[in-house]
């Protein structure tokens, strides 16, 4: 058995933190819902959607702000402070860029939303679908078939978004002759890629986790 299994048997850890981690990812796979729901929904209920996306985004940075005060005043943790640190970042950078993407396409007035645009927000959902089950099993690394089942799974939709993001960024300027449309659609969908590359970012650090605790 690696020596920190061992010592993870004598020293108490505080709980709270997976707690948190719970809540953040469920938050996640909350506000990744509304966002599917706001690209496929009509332009006149995007506002009101993008309100929803907002207040989860705030509750989001709750979680990330708690998880930090808990980091700076326990001296016993569940996992290295570091790895702490940064799922705590990554989760946040998530929900941001979704945050972001929203933004950017009330503000745009683009219309409808592109396939490439409503297949993206569906690898972004389900991405964080497989983040929350992820962080769900970290408490107690009993299953780490499990762990790793959604670690693989969060890399093959991150690479199934890059190959939609490259098809439609080569359509885009094949096809879209407005070039302030253009700069449009393609900075909403560089968000909603680089969500897609925040979601790989937390995959990593749960397999560092792993390594370390098992």
């Amino acid at each position: 058995m690696p020596l920190s299994k061992i010592f993870s048997f004598l020293i108490p850890q505080d709980k709270n933190f997976f707690r948190l981690f719970a809540l953040s990812s469920n938050n996640l796979v909350d506000i990744s819902k509304v966002f599917s729901e706001m690209v496929n929904a009509p332009l006149e209920r995007r506002p009101e959607l993008l309100k929803k996306i907002s207040d989860l985004e705030h509750v989001g940075d709750d979680y990330t702000h708690q998880i930090f005060t808990e980091l700076s005043s326990n001296f016993i943790t569940p996992f290295d402070r570091e790895d702490i640190s940064y799922l705590a970042s990554s989760l946040d950078d998530i929900v941001d860029y979704i945050h972001g993407s929203a933004k950017r396409l009330d503000t745009y007035k683009l219309g409808e939303a592109s396939q490439a645009m409503k297949k993206l927000s569906e690898i972004i959902e389900n991405s964080a679908k497989e983040i929350h089950v992820a962080v769900a099993h970290l408490k107690d690394m009993n299953n780490v078939v499990r762990l790793r089942e959604a670690i693989v799974r969060i890399n093959s939709l991150e690479n199934h978004a890059d190959d939609i993001f490259d098809n439609a960024i080569a359509d885009l300027f094949e096809t879209e002759k407005d070039a302030i449309k253009l700069m449009k659609i393609k900075e909403v969908l560089s968000n909603m890629e680089t969500a897609t590359d925040k979601c790989e970012d937390v995959a990593n650090v749960i397999e560092t986790i792993i390594v370390k605790n098992t």
